[in-house]
C-alpha cells in the first residue's frame, strides 16, 4: 500500500501519479489535497508520513512545488527517510542505500513523464543491505 500527498503546486502530478498507480493495480491512499486551492503542505506530509511510520503503508509519494517543505515535514517523523529526488537515479538509489520509505518530489521542475520514472524506480527497487544497512541504522538516533 502506498501513501500520496501534496500541496496545490503538486496537485496536478499527483493526480496523474495517482492514476498511473491504479493503472498497474496498486493499492494507494491518497491523504490530499483534493484541488489547486492554496494550502499548507505540512498537513499533506505528516498523514503519508505517519500512514508510513506505523505501518499502515510500505511508502509514501508527497509533491509540493519544490520537494523541500514535504521532505522537511515528513523527516520530523520517527521511522522515517524521505528523499527529494529529481530524476530516476536518484530515486534508485535513495531505496537501493538509504533505504528511502518516502519520495518527495518537486512538481515545478520535473515533468509528467520524469514523475512517473522517478514512482516506478522508487517501488521497484530493493534496498541493498550490506554495508549500507549499518549507515541507514546510524540516521535515526
Amino acid at each position: 500500500m502506498v501513501s500520496v500527498g501534496s500541496d496545490h503546486a503538486g496537485f496536478e502530478l499527483k493526480s496523474k501519479i495517482i492514476e498511473h498507480l491504479k493503472e498497474k493495480g496498486i493499492e494507494l491512499i491518497d491523504r490530499g489535497t483534493y484541488s489547486s486551492e492554496s494550502t499548507d503542505y505540512p498537513e499533506f506530509a505528516h498523514s503519508v508520513a505517519k500512514d508510513v511510520g506505523d505501518g499502515a503503508c510500505s511508502y509514501g509519494i508527497l509533491i509540493c512545488g519544490s520537494a523541500n517543505g514535504v521532505a522537511m515535514s515528513a523527516n520530523k517523523h520517527a521511522k522515517i527517510r524521505c528523499a527529494i529526488c529529481w530524476n530516476k537515479e536518484l530515486s534508485e538509489l535513495a531505496r537501493a542505500h538509504n533505504d528511502a520509505n518516502i519520495v518527495a518530489l518537486p512538481a515545478r521542475f520535473i515533468n509528467e513523464r520524469v514523475a512517473i520514472e522517478i514512482v516506478d524506480a522508487f517501488l521497484e527497487v530493493e534496498f541493498e543491505g550490506g554495508r549500507h544497512q549499518r549507515r541507514v541504522a546510524k540516521i535515526a538516533p
